[in-house]
């Protein structure tokens, strides 16, 4: 689905004209970017959240060469999707993820006192 294709589908979904579907969509997108790219993050219940991510300069190999390159450090999005979309994409995997987490999350059983004798 492109963007296009988003604003339509928003649009027959809510009984909404096309641009304002489009409004509402590039509100939404740049209320994103710009709490993104202020070092802030938004997070979406369900859904996911999407924050800036740093990654260091490295340094890395010209493979035509084998000459080392310096790499920059940059800044750049990361978006890290929540547990009802990962549910939603692969429901046996999450079902795993429940059924190995369930015998954790019981205490184990501790063994009984002994009573100190006389």
């Amino acid at each position: 689905m492109n963007k296009t294709e988003l604003i339509a589908h928003l649009a027959a979904k809510h009984e909404l004209t096309k641009a304002e579907a489009g409004r509402i969509l590039e509100t939404l997108l740049d209320a994103v970017v710009s709490t993104v790219k202020k070092g802030g993050a938004v997070s979406i219940p369900g859904f996911g959240s999407f924050k800036q991510h740093a990654r260091a300069a490295r340094t890395g190999v010209n493979p035509s060469t084998g000459d080392k390159i310096k790499i920059a450090a940059a800044k750049l999005p990361k978006f890290t999707p929540g547990a009802g979309f990962k549910a939603a994409v692969d429901p046996k995997a999450a079902a795993r993820k429940a059924a190995k987490a369930a015998p954790a999350a019981k205490p184990a059983a501790k063994p009984a006192a002994k009573k100190a004798k006389k």
